[in-house]
């Protein structure tokens, strides 16, 4: 059966942040635009570390469609990435994230570093993202709720334990960064869940975190995923990054049929498009 995005209501629209009130108030998915400033990242690594090329690659990816524009400065790859000071990541990110968020299309900052995440947002940036889920840097959730900016919760983990059951493992991390959230007076309207796909999980955890998205609404809190390119594609029918639209575009329809609000891909267009006639279909049942 074709997948099609969720037509249920959105979030309690009157809760949410403007920000993410504004995102979704579109009937479709939000597409988040993968801008990455790293000469290391596992697709698109070195592509666009200059200035020039950054910037032009924001202005095609929000011609494309793209309704937020995710900056990172450090790869988060689960895999072979190398860890940068917050010194090098702000080098990185000075030149080009004002110039991005100029474009009027909200930017959220891709770090774990609390002292990077305080820069981006009172230099631009919107949306923080932070792929240890307020559980890494103890100081991250203070600047959140310092510069009342949402927040998007990832679930990582240290390391692959095939044995457990993702889910639930994914379900109690969730619960630990709600708590610290709430310590730090992070409205639940500022808070974004994701799956964290490929990392911490197995190719088989991966997708069974997408299949079983449903067990996240527990939460009452919208969901991003991003299966753009990951590895997990691979392991269903062998590829290279570049060579896994397809799976990325199977993936995310699939996640936006249970309840995505956000999806972070790589390539926008075809991402966007996908959307727009999966709900088209959707549409003359």
């Amino acid at each position: 059966m074709m997948a099609a995005p969720s037509r249920s209501s959105n979030p309690a629209a009157a809760q949410l942040h403007p920000v993410l009130r504004s995102l979704f108030a579109r009937p479709l998915p939000v597409v988040m635009g993968v801008l990455n400033i790293t000469p290391d990242s596992f697709s698109d690594g070195g592509q666009f570390t200059t200035p020039e090329l950054a910037l032009a690659q924001a202005k095609r990816m929000a011609a494309e469609g793209a309704g937020v524009l995710d900056i990172g400065a450090e790869s988060t790859r689960p895999y072979g990435s190398k860890p940068v000071s917050a010194d090098d990541e702000l080098q990185r990110l000075r030149d080009i994230l004002p110039a991005v968020a100029a474009l009027e299309v909200p930017v959220s900052i891709d770090t774990m570093k609390a002292s990077v995440a305080a820069w981006a947002l009172s230099n631009g940036a919107a949306i923080a993202n932070d792929v240890w889920g307020l559980q890494r840097d103890p100081d991250m959730a203070r600047v959140i709720a310092d510069h009342n900016a949402p927040v998007i919760v990832m679930h990582n983990r240290d390391s692959v334990d095939p044995a457990i059951d993702i889910v639930t493992d994914m379900v109690a991390f969730f619960a630990r960064s709600l708590d610290i959230a709430a310590k730090a007076n992070i409205p639940p309207g500022n808070i974004v869940l994701d799956p964290g796909i490929g990392f911490g999980k197995t190719p088989e955890q991966s997708m069974t975190a997408i299949a079983r998205l449903d067990d996240l609404n527990q939460f009452g809190l919208p969901f991003l995923v991003g299966a753009s390119r990951k590895r997990f594609i691979s392991a269903v029918s062998p590829s290279e990054p570049h060579q896994r639209i397809g799976g990325s575009l199977a993936a995310h329809l699939l996640a936006a049929q249970r309840g995505a609000k956000i999806i972070r891909a790589h390539d926008v267009a075809e991402t966007v498009q996908a959307l727009r006639v999966a709900s088209a279909i959707e549409d003359k049942r």
